[in-house]
C-alpha cells in the first residue's frame, strides 16, 4: 500500500488563500538593480511573492550559472522594501542553509533535482525539523513515481508544507511545447493526493511567452491551485530563458483575464453526462473482455500449430489502421495507436500464458 502524505496547508503570511496562488519573478536574479526593479514592478501590479533564480546550473558549463551568495542580500531587500514574500530553487544542503540564513519563505525543487533519489534524501535529511513550504517540480522525465518519491521523502522528514510543480516533461519530438504537458501524469497526482496542492509552470512548460496565457488558463480549468511565472523588468535582455519571460504589467494583463471556475460540481446535467461515461465504461470492459478470450482462443490455435505468438506484419496493419480510423472520427492518430498498443500488450502476455502451459 502506498504511504500517505501528511499535507498541511502552505499558509503563506499576507497571500489570501484562493485560486490562483501567483509566484512571479526573473528567471535569474542578475544584478541588484535587476532585481529590485522587477520586484517593484510586480509588486505595482499585486504579486505577493517574488522568485528568482539563485543558482542557476546549465547542461553544459560556460554559460551563466546564476550569483549564488552574492543574490540572497537582494532577495532580503526585496522583503524589507515592498513586503513580498521571497522564494528561490535550492540543489543542496548548502543552498538551504543560505536561504533559510537570509529570511527565503519559499523553497523549490527542481526537474533535475526530483530525478535524483539521492539528491532529494540529502534535501530531505537538511530540512528535518525545519518548517518551510517547499515545492517539489516534476522530473524531468515522465515518471510519476519518482515526482512521488521525491515528495515522500520530504514528508517523511517533517515536512508538511508542500506543493507540487508542474512543469511539463523533456521530449525529444516536442515541438510546440519547450517541455510536453502531459497533463494526465498531474491529474493522476491529484488522485492520489487530493489535498496536494498543484501549481503550473507555463513558462518552463511552453518555453515561450506567447504560451504563457493559454496553459496557464488550461491549468486553471483543471482546478490547479496557482501558477509559478518567469516575469522580468526587460526580458529580452535576460541572462537566461529570455524567450520565456514577461514583463510585470503584460504578466497583469494576463492574470487579469484568466477565468477561474467553480470546483462544485453541482448540477444534474453534468451528473447526467458522467452517469452516459459510466455506462459507456463499462460497454468498453465488456469488449475488451470479449477481445481478450477471443485473443487466448488464437493462442490456443497458435500452440496447436506451433506458430509464434507476434505476428508483426499483423500488429503493424492494427496500428496503422486503428489510428487511421481514430483521426477520421475526430480523435489523434497517435492516441489510438497507444491504446492499441496497450491492448496489444496485453493480448501478448495472455497468449502467452497459453503457449507456456503443458
Amino acid at each position: 500500500m502506498e504511504q500517505e502524505l501528511q499535507i498541511k496547508p502552505l499558509a503563506l503570511e499576507g497571500v489570501e488563500d484562493k485560486r490562483p496562488l501567483v509566484i512571479a519573478g526573473p528567471c535569474s536574479a542578475e544584478t541588484e538593480e535587476q532585481v529590485m526593479e522587477t520586484a517593484k514592478q510586480l509588486h505595482s501590479v499585486g504579486i505577493k511573492i517574488f522568485r528568482a533564480g539563485i543558482w542557476k546550473p546549465r547542461t553544459k558549463p560556460g554559460g551563466f550559472e546564476g550569483k549564488g551568495l552574492e543574490a540572497l542580500p537582494w532577495m532580503k531587500q526585496v522583503k524589507q522594501e515592498t513586503g513580498m514574500l521571497t522564494a528561490c530553487e535550492v540543489a543542496t544542503p548548502e543552498h538551504i542553509e543560505q536561504a533559510l540564513q537570509y529570511g527565503i519563505d519559499i523553497l523549490w525543487i527542481g526537474a533535475r533535482t526530483t530525478a535524483n533519489p539521492f539528491s532529494m534524501q540529502a534535501l530531505a535529511d537538511a530540512l528535518q525539523g525545519v518548517d518551510v513550504p517547499v515545492l517539489v517540480k516534476n522530473p524531468v522525465n515522465p515518471d510519476i513515481e519518482l515526482w512521488v518519491g521525491a515528495l515522500m521523502r520530504l514528508n517523511s522528514a517533517g515536512v508538511q508544507r508542500i506543493a507540487a510543480v508542474h512543469r511539463g516533461f523533456s521530449s525529444v519530438d516536442q515541438k510546440i511545447y519547450r517541455n510536453a504537458p502531459m497533463w494526465h501524469l498531474p491529474i493522476e497526482l491529484a488522485r492520489r493526493y487530493p489535498t496536494l496542492p498543484i501549481i503550473c509552470d507555463p513558462s518552463h512548460m511552453g518555453g515561450r511567452r506567447d504560451l504563457i496565457a493559454p496553459l496557464s488558463q488550461q491549468a486553471m480549468d483543471m482546478g490547479f491551485a496557482g501558477l509559478m511565472i518567469e516575469s522580468h523588468c526587460n526580458p529580452d535582455c535576460a541572462w537566461s530563458d529570455a524567450k520565456q519571460q514577461v514583463l510585470p504589467d503584460v504578466l497583469d494583463f494576463i492574470l487579469d483575464r484568466l477565468v477561474i471556475r467553480d470546483n462544485i460540481e453541482s448540477t444534474e446535467s453534468l451528473n447526467a453526462m458522467r452517469k452516459q461515461i459510466d455506462e459507456i465504461d463499462n460497454m468498453i470492459m465488456d469488449v475488451l473482455t470479449k477481445r481478450m478470450r477471443i485473443s487466448r482462443e488464437i493462442a490456443s490455435y497458435k500452440k496447436t500449430h506451433n506458430m509464434t505468438v507476434v505476428q508483426t506484419g499483423r500488429y503493424s496493419e492494427i496500428l496503422e489502421k486503428r489510428g487511421a480510423q481514430g483521426a477520421l472520427c475526430g480523435m489523434s492518430a497517435g492516441f489510438v495507436k497507444n491504446i492499441y498498443e496497450q491492448i496489444h500488450e496485453e493480448s501478448v502476455r495472455q497468449q502467452m500464458e497459453i503457449m507456456n502451459k503443458a
